[in-house]
C-alpha cells in the first residue's frame, strides 16, 4: 500500500506549522509552514505529482522562502532603532535639543529622530549655552549624560 498525500493534506500541515509558530515564536517553523501552503498549491494544480516529488517540493519552498526572508526581506525591514548598539557607535549623531542649559555646568535635554541606547531622549551637557531647537551632534558620552557640541 502506497502512502499518498492531497492537496490539502499539505495546507493542513502548513496551518498547524504557521499555528505552531504562535507557541513557539522563533519565527522559522513560519517558513515550513508557508512551504508546505505552496506545496499544496501546487498538488491542487497538478494533482498526479509523487510523494518523492511533493517531498521535494516542500524542502525547495521551505529552504527557498527561508532564504528570501533573510537575504531580502528581512534586511529592508532593519529595525532603524540602535536600542543596543555600542556606546560608540552613536558619536556623531544629530539631536535637537528640547531643553536648553545656560552653562557647561548645566544640563540640558536632547531628543533624536530614533531610538538610540533604548531611548529618545538624553540629558546633555555642552561647553556653550544651548537653546531649545538649536541642533547639536553628539561627541561623547560621560555616564548616561551626552556630550554635544552645537552644530
Amino acid at each position: 500500500m502506497e502512502f499518498s498525500m492531497q492537496w490539502w493534506h499539505w495546507l493542513a500541515l502548513g496551518l498547524l506549522l504557521v499555528g505552531a509558530e504562535l507557541i513557539v515564536p522563533s519565527f522559522t517553523i513560519f517558513w515550513f509552514g508557508l512551504g508546505a501552503g505552496f506545496t499544496g498549491l501546487l498538488l491542487l494544480l497538478f494533482p498526479g505529482l509523487s510523494l518523492t516529488a511533493q517531498l521535494a517540493l516542500f524542502a525547495l519552498f521551505s529552504a527557498g522562502s527561508t532564504i528570501f526572508w533573510f537575504r531580502v526581506l528581512k534586511p529592508r525591514m532593519a529595525d532603524r532603532s540602535t536600542a543596543g548598539m555600542a556606546r560608540e557607535a552613536i558619536i556623531g549623531e544629530l539631536a535637537l535639543v528640547i531643553k536648553g542649559s545656560a552653562s557647561p555646568r548645566d544640563k540640558g535635554r536632547v531628543r533624536f529622530t530614533v531610538p538610540l541606547l533604548g531611548s529618545e531622549e538624553w540629558p546633555c551637557i555642552c561647553s556653550e549655552s544651548l537653546q531649545a531647537g538649536d541642533e547639536v551632534r553628539v561627541t561623547g558620552i560621560e555616564g548616561h549624560v551626552l556630550t554635544v557640541e552645537k552644530r
